[in-house]
């Protein structure tokens, strides 16, 4: 069998979420499965650590497709469309839910989250950042001719026709958590047996406790820190909830007068960014927060592990990579009380309600004050974590393309 793989986002430089989920879920299928033929559609040639990865000199059942296309944006609707007129396989994976507009009968997609349908607003953006207006006009034509006049330019106009098409079109869906299964039935017209749930993993080799200090000191002290603090990971974006988060961190700060706590957010910058940078010059907490960006993946249990609790206030996610990350770097955590944090996290965090910033504020002095329940967290992060890895997503994710 000739499987394709969309591998675009896998191949981004600078990886979050769905990026993440897409390189090791590749990774782990072509290694796993030797029987059948791997293609893997790129919009650009593979970095050097992708292409050493997947290691193709020993995995000669693979092969990388570079298909080139002249615009910065619609690659799936137009380029790998194009491939499916020409040369389809016999199965089409996208690991995020954006499928081309053509391809083979039996094809699977990820459904992560539908955010968009709950609070719009969060994506009120256009789908590409325009630098003139001639470019705006000819998106705003391409658009309307890609879905039929069904779709603006807005984000969130676009990832609910995007979701709405594959759902309608695709063989199979995968769902990241139980809670994403509800949602879509919830807010889409689909069978409930075209959708299957497969759990996210995480790098086990990778997220450990690290016993160390003299290495997490060595680490911290190359990005500035030397301080306590507590860690937030994930995009720098209104959605997350951060500004909550940066208002039970001023209270903490308030009321624990000779704290040396600071907190670090990891992650790249997103829509509402500017609100968030803000709120920290009003709550004059530039020497109290620090901002480190996207960080490579190899110094973030370095960076969890340096941490007195990692602080997760979404209020709505698909999943939840970076508390399984926590956990198993031995990091108590402190999240959002949400149906799939609960599904994810188990008994292991400590939950808070993510619109009352005194709630988070009596937790965070809660982990850093108890420290008996703290060791108990962190026992049963490190038993919760162990339920989840890239391997078994992997196995459970071809055993769905096999069913296919």
């Amino acid at each position: 069998m000739k499987i394709g793989i969309d591998a675009s986002r896998a191949n981004r430089d600078f990886k979050t979420g769905t990026e993440w989920y897409s390189y090791y879920l590749i990774n782990n299928l072509i290694e796993i499965d030797k029987e059948n033929k791997y293609i893997l559609y790129t919009d650009k040639p593979f970095s050097e650590n992708f292409l050493k990865d997947l290691n193709l000199e020993k995995n000669k059942h693979v092969k990388v497709k570079v298909l080139k296309w002249p615009f910065k944006f619609f690659w799936t609707l137009g380029r790998l469309s194009l491939e499916m007129i020409i040369s389809r396989p016999d199965v089409l994976f996208v690991p995020a839910h954006v499928m081309p507009l053509f391809f083979p009968r039996k094809s699977i997609t990820t459904i992560h989250d539908i955010a968009f349908v709950r609070d719009e607003c969060l994506y009120n953006k256009d789908v590409v950042d325009f630098n003139s207006g001639l470019i705006k006009k000819i998106v705003r034509i391409l658009i309307s001719i890609f879905t039929r006049g069904k779709c603006r330019l807005k984000s969130s106009d676009y990832l609910n026709w995007s979701t709405k098409f594959a759902l309608k079109r695709v063989k199979k869906i995968i769902s990241v958590s139980n809670f994403t299964k509800k949602e879509i039935l919830s807010h889409y017209k689909i069978k409930e047996d075209k959708i299957s749930v497969v759990y996210n993993g995480f790098i086990d080799s990778l997220y450990k406790k690290i016993d160390n200090q003299e290495e997490i000191k060595n680490v911290l002290f190359s990005y500035g820190l030397n301080n306590p603090y507590f860690l937030y990971v994930g995009r720098i974006e209104k959605k997350k909830n951060i500004s909550l988060l940066i208002k039970a961190f001023s209270l903490y700060k308030e009321k624990n007068k000779n704290s040396e706590e600071k907190l670090i957010l990891v992650g790249n910058i997103g829509f509402g960014y500017d609100e968030i940078k803000y709120m920290i010059s009003e709550y004059d907490l530039f020497n109290d927060i620090v901002m480190l960006g996207w960080i490579d993946e190899k110094d973030m249990p370095y960076i969890f592990s340096g941490a007195k609790a990692f602080v997760f206030p979404s209020l709505y996610e698909g999943f939840g990579i970076p508390i399984l990350q926590a956990m198993a770097c031995g990091v108590p955590v402190i999240a959002s009380d949400i149906d799939v944090l609960r599904e994810v996290g188990g008994d292991s965090p400590l939950f808070f309600n993510p619109r009352d910033e005194n709630d988070l504020c009596s937790k965070m002095e809660l982990v850093i004050k108890d420290e008996e329940m703290t060791k108990k967290m962190v026992s049963n992060g490190f038993a919760r974590s162990k339920n989840f890895s890239w391997r078994k997503c992997a196995e459970e994710t071809l055993r769905e393309i096999k069913s296919l």
